[in-house]
């Protein structure tokens, strides 16, 4: 077995098995099992830190943000605007003011339908996807080709799960007025080469939106020198809470752009004649917020901050790398998404075996795994297969715990000889 790579924090060395005792939820057995959780593309699991500032501000400081004189409301507004300002510095936007908390990537992407979209794509124009985008990045684009008779173009990707960027200034034309771009899929694990096709549009003055769902928790994102429009992620894929993410927007187009919901906090002054909104990031923050879920995505990327990102990337790829020869050794497997550059995410089938029964046996060993289409229907259409599994990975798991995947999926092959 290969040796561990060490995860470098600032001051000292410290193992993966240190760094996986912050994770209280891995230290659990399941079905008389060892947990193996494999389930990380759907969500990952929190660190102390994280559930530690979650229960802190429901426990001492509880109060809405923004409004109150008082001290529990000052000391909680605090603590929600320092992670927005955690958040800024971690993808080096220029400014606060242009990170938006919204509920997840999802909730990002729809945003940037309505409210860009409804502004400034008209009947006859076009948006520019790939084959591989989550449905949240496809379904969003449909609604408002519904709405304004707008079409969406298609990049499509080889057996290998690559984009085909060879026709990809044809299709950048002069009708195109948004890309919108999966970094890293949810099902192949490929990773895009976003830098180019940022660079291609630009040169043709389209604004590009990444969706870095898949992207965030692996590795280091600068939005100034990507020179991306948009970019948006969910906190709960990178060891934060559910329901809160982020929407990254240059200024000057957050500022052109008419709030996507109305209410509390995005207003500067009501009548019943007119309204005039607040100030950014607040014109998109609608309500009270997620004020919680900020606070604790903030704990998060503190706590993935104190790691060095680029011993997380090494410990990944190894884990892949590992992890593509061994279940080779299955028979009958065959892996969906061989791309040169990708995460470590296996999605693979089984010959003859549907992935929800092999998802069903292997969780009797306590292993956890995704079975199904991963909301990238698209996706399994072009590889002609109902279904995948689909094992992803992060730096807290082991390659122990692929021997034992591998293991149990030879106990599958056995029971349905």
């Amino acid at each position: 077995m290969m040796n561990q790579p060490l995860l470098q924090k600032k001051d000292n060395l410290t193992s993966i098995q240190s760094a996986r005792l912050s994770f209280p939820a891995l230290d659990q057995s399941v079905n008389d099992h060892p947990l193996v959780y494999f389930d990380n593309a759907a969500t990952t699991h929190k660190p102390l830190s994280v559930l530690k500032s979650i229960d802190q501000f429901y426990s001492s400081y509880n109060s809405n943000v923004h409004r109150g004189v008082h001290s529990l409301s000052e000391k909680a507004t605090e603590q929600y605007e320092n992670a927005r300002k955690s958040i800024q510095g971690f993808i080096n936007a220029e400014s606060a003011q242009e990170i938006i908390f919204v509920k997840g990537t999802t909730d990002a992407i729809n945003l940037i339908a309505q409210s860009y979209g409804r502004s400034n794509i008209q009947a006859g124009d076009e948006i520019l996807i790939t084959e591989m985008e989550h449905h949240s990045n496809i379904v969003p684009w449909q609604i408002l080709a519904e709405q304004n008779g707008c079409k969406l173009n298609i990049i499509p990707f080889n057996e290998k799960g690559e984009l085909i960027l060879e026709n990809l200034d044809q299709l950048l034309s002069s009708k195109t007025k948004l890309v919108s771009v999966v970094h890293a899929s949810n099902s192949l694990g490929t990773v895009n080469p976003i830098e180019t096709i940022i660079r291609k549009a630009h040169l043709k003055g389209i604004p590009v939106l990444i969706d870095a769902a898949q992207s965030i928790q692996h590795g280091k994102i600068d939005v100034q020198k990507l020179d991306c429009d948009f970019l948006a992620f969910s906190g709960h894929k990178i060891y934060g809470p559910t329901g809160i993410g982020v929407l990254y927007g240059k200024k000057t187009l957050l500022e052109e752009m008419p709030p996507y919901q109305g209410g509390g906090d995005m207003i500067n002054y009501v009548s019943f004649e007119k309204t005039t909104y607040n100030e950014l990031p607040y014109k998109f923050e609608a309500g009270t917020p997620n004020i919680a879920g900020g606070i604790g995505l903030g704990a998060a990327i503190e706590f993935f901050q104190s790691y060095d990102i680029n011993s997380i990337i090494a410990k990944e790829q190894a884990l892949l790398k590992y992890g593509q020869k061994k279940l080779l050794e299955v028979p009958g497997l065959q892996l969906i998404g061989t791309a040169e550059n990708k995460t470590a995410v296996f999605s693979f089938v089984l010959k003859d075996i549907h992935p929800h029964d092999i998802g069903t046996i292997l969780n009797q060993y306590g292993i956890a795994v995704r079975t199904g289409h991963h909301c990238t229907q698209p996706v399994m259409a072009h590889y002609k297969i109902p279904a995948t599994v689909r094992a992803s990975l992060v730096f807290y798991n082991t390659e122990r715990e692929i021997d034992f995947l591998v293991e149990k999926l030879h106990a599958v092959n056995e029971v349905f000889k």
